[in-house]
């Protein structure tokens, strides 16, 4: 994991020097989910070195890739949450998965090792809820045995803008809550009843690390290069499981993807006695009728390079690579939704 770390660090340094270049200068320009942000730069890092071929990818929540594809000020915007066949087809766009991960409840609680915690989805979702209020309630205590929980208010954290880490960790809390459900609901951004709230997975972070007793979700690979205290999830089988690339990876071996229209798919909460209930793919977004069809050329000659070549640097920031059979079925749509203003596809 330390190679992964040294990985990530570097990553964040060109993916940082990449966005400080014009919009002019970069060859792609990519803006949205912070979920994949880690392994897009990554790949961004090898393809420029390979290919001479940069990446421009604004790292700003998926609610602004997604209003920035409509827009077309990008040549591909990213979501966490995908759209909806219907959603597609009212501004012409075309999605498909690049990679799942996780999505990680982390606490900053003194003297609690990293999995040491545990928590199962109501108690998770009364806590956001605002109805568990204290890390000593026996609703917590009863789960952690041998625990040292301080007798101190709880403070959870949540995104403020619109994301998708937030859609699926709503999702999630969805389908184990129905109070939760019924009440606030899922989707990019909600009205949290309960804490405070930061911008992106790396506001998220950085506020659980300054605020004690505090409580947030962020994706794995921010875990690990931050050096939190992840908690250990009760699944839907009802198995503790910790996060990492075999969990994850036994939540996604449920996805559908040829039985998914416009490639919809949710994967939270899951079955499985190893399965990780806060999974879920991260999807590019593009317009079907290219206005600028080199630039459409080079999105999807990137995705294709990185589907071929990028599945170790993924595993290696513990996301899921697509399976090669699915990667057929992606690469198929492409030539017959992804097209020019005369009709022609461009890859």
């Amino acid at each position: 994991m330390a190679l992964s770390l040294r990985s990530f660090v570097m990553t964040l340094g060109v993916v940082t020097a990449l966005a400080s270049v014009s919009a002019q200068a970069a060859d792609i320009t990519g803006a949205g989910a912070t979920f994949p942000y880690p392994i897009y730069g990554k790949w961004a890092e090898t393809y420029k070195a390979k290919t001479g071929i940069g990446l421009n990818y604004q790292s700003i929540g998926s609610g602004g890739g997604i209003k920035q594809i409509k827009a077309k000020t990008v040549d591909f915007g990213a979501s966490d949450k995908p759209l909806t066949v219907e959603e597609l087809a009212k501004d012409n766009l075309f999605q498909f998965p690049a990679v799942v991960g996780g999505l990680v409840p982390v606490a900053n609680l003194k003297d609690v090792k990293p999995g040491q915690l545990k928590l199962s989805g109501p108690v998770l979702a009364n806590i956001y809820l605002g109805k568990i209020t204290k890390w000593n309630d026996p609703a917590i205590a009863a789960i952690n045995a041998g625990v040292t929980l301080p007798d101190a208010a709880i403070v959870p954290v949540s995104r403020s803008d619109g994301s998708g880490s937030t859609f699926i960790f709503t999702n999630y809390l969805s389908k184990v809550s129905p109070e939760w459900k019924e009440k606030i609901g899922s989707d990019t951004s909600v009205k949290w009843p309960a804490g405070i709230s930061s911008k992106g997975n790396e506001g998220v972070a950085s506020s659980i690390k300054q605020q004690p007793n505090s409580i947030g979700y962020v994706e794995y690979a921010y875990v690990i290069q931050n050096k939190m205290t992840y908690v250990a999830m009760q699944n839907k089988d009802g198995n503790f499981v910790e996060p990492d690339d075999k969990t994850f990876g036994a939540a996604a071996s449920h996805a559908e993807w040829a039985k998914a229209p416009g490639f919809y798919e949710i994967l939270t909460n899951e079955p499985g006695k190893d399965s990780w209930p806060i999974s879920g793919a991260t999807f590019i977004l593009m317009q079907k009728v290219q206005d600028k069809p080199e630039n459409g050329k080079m999105v999807l000659e990137f995705f294709d390079w990185a589907y071929k070549n990028g599945s170790k640097d993924a595993l290696a920031l513990d996301y899921i690579p697509m399976p090669e059979s699915v990667v057929k079925l992606i690469e198929a749509d492409w030539k017959t939704n992804i097209k020019d203003a005369a009709g022609k596809p461009v890859y």
